[in-house]
């Protein structure tokens, strides 16, 4: 089976991060998904930007819970871009989408567009935090869950089953041949972050990882043209 592409935070390593800009060029190019982070904002929108704070990938500089949609919308988020909302993505792109969560308060929030939008069978709740996917799993049983590890990559195939997740995507760096195999043999399946190289990629095949999360068009390119 081909190697799932996953477009991390859109194409991110050609286009502004976590940007409409980004999402569509990884949609036009054919990304298998699209990943993307979520956070609250004050006045309760789910926000599309990866860090808790504004100011790494815009103008501005604060926390996003202490920032209105109205304050993010006047920001630069790169290019004249600016800071999206989460149904504003779902609008422009047709991949199915990876989202990730940080807390139960944005997974909530978050449960309740995708049963209002019938959104289902489209986005898979993804996250470092077993919490938030467990509220997840309580609201949306029928929903796919994937668990996101780092330097916890060890516990990720009993962790992932515990939660009721399907999938893990784990650090590239942090991925041997026994967590593959335990998770393979749970019946989960296993994507890595971040592969940009070539070297990359060709550890992905040596450990038989079922998908790669990359920033960059060539990877996907180079998948595809294998498949």
């Amino acid at each position: 089976m081909p190697l799932l592409t996953v477009g991390h935070r859109g194409l991110m390593g050609v286009e502004p991060e976590n940007t409409l800009r980004s999402f569509r060029r990884a949609d036009r190019f054919g990304v298998d998904v699209i990943e993307l982070d979520l956070h609250l904002s004050k006045d309760g929108e789910l926000v599309v930007m990866h860090d808790a704070e504004v100011d790494r990938t815009t103008d501005g500089s604060g926390a996003i819970a202490d920032l209105t949609v109205a304050e993010l919308r006047g920001l630069d988020a790169g290019l004249g871009e600016r800071v999206p909302v989460f149904g504003e993505v779902v609008d422009a792109v047709g991949a199915p989408i990876q989202a990730e969560i940080k807390d139960p308060a944005a997974a909530r929030v978050l449960a309740g567009v995708i049963q209002s939008r019938r959104l289902g069978g489209r986005i898979t709740v993804i996250s470092f935090h077993d919490e938030a996917l467990r509220e997840t799993r309580r609201l949306l049983p029928g929903v796919g869950i994937a668990l996101v590890t780092g330097e916890t990559t060890g516990s990720a195939p009993e962790r992932a089953t515990a939660l009721g997740a399907g999938m893990i995507s784990c650090e590239l760096r942090e991925l041997d041949t026994g967590v593959v195999e335990r998770a393979h043999a749970a019946g989960l399946r296993v994507i890595s972050w971040t592969v940009n190289t070539d070297a990359d990629l060709a550890r992905v095949r040596a450990l038989g990882l079922d998908g790669v999360v990359t920033d960059r068009p060539e990877i996907v390119r180079a998948v595809r043209a294998a498949a």
